[in-house]
């Protein structure tokens, strides 16, 4: 005797053959539909290339501009290093010419001893001015206090007219550049007297 089918299992195999041949229809369908999707691929893809193209250029002309930027830098740098004095150096020159001037004047026969004077003095103060002009300036400490930061005591000398650690002598006078030292003064200095010392004791 057959066995009769399950009205639920015949459903089944209705729908599974339904979709069977809806899926069959789909990859039977013509290219021509589904242009328009590669199409619009094809556009994407080359709107990515284009843009990485650009930026590519932005970018290789960014580090040809650091490079450049980079180099100038250096140069101005060794430039600045090299010609630091230039201004000084100007400012020098008329001195020397001005001493050239007066040695050669000194050295002619019937040189004027007063003369030759005049012309060192007017250099030396030539000279001063070039200094000042670039913040050199001049430490003479002639009866003033004692002062380590400036001045180099090279010996003391008993003195009952002044007080302790007065500058008595300069032997050499110091020099400061921009307020820093440059070389100290060197001095002799002051000191109570023995009687002096006594007393205080």
């Amino acid at each position: 005797m057959e066995k009769e089918q399950d009205p639920v299992e015949e459903l089944d195999a209705g729908e599974a053959s339904a979709a069977q041949a809806e899926a069959q229809a789909e990859a039977e369908q013509p290219p021509e539909t589904q242009r328009p999707d590669n199409e619009k691929l094809g556009l994407l893809l080359e709107d990515a290339r284009s843009k990485a193209d650009e930026h590519w250029d932005q970018l290789v002309r960014a580090r040809a501009e650091a490079d450049n930027l980079h180099k100038r830098h250096q140069r101005d740098l060794e430039n600045a290093h090299k010609f630091s004095l230039e201004r000084f150096v100007n400012a020098l020159i008329p001195v020397r010419d001005s001493m050239e001037l007066g040695l050669e004047a000194a050295r002619g026969e019937g040189a004027d001893l007063d003369k030759f004077h005049e012309g060192a003095e007017l250099t030396l103060k030539l000279f001063s001015d070039a200094m000042n002009k670039f913040e050199v300036e001049q430490v003479d400490p002639m009866g003033e206090p004692f002062n380590p930061d400036l001045h180099q005591a090279m010996s003391v000398q008993p003195r009952e007219d002044l007080p302790p650690n007065t500058v008595v002598t300069v032997v050499q006078k110091g020099y400061t550049l921009n307020g820093r030292l440059v070389r100290p003064a060197m001095v002799i200095v002051s000191q109570a007297t023995p009687g002096k010392l006594d007393e205080k004791a």
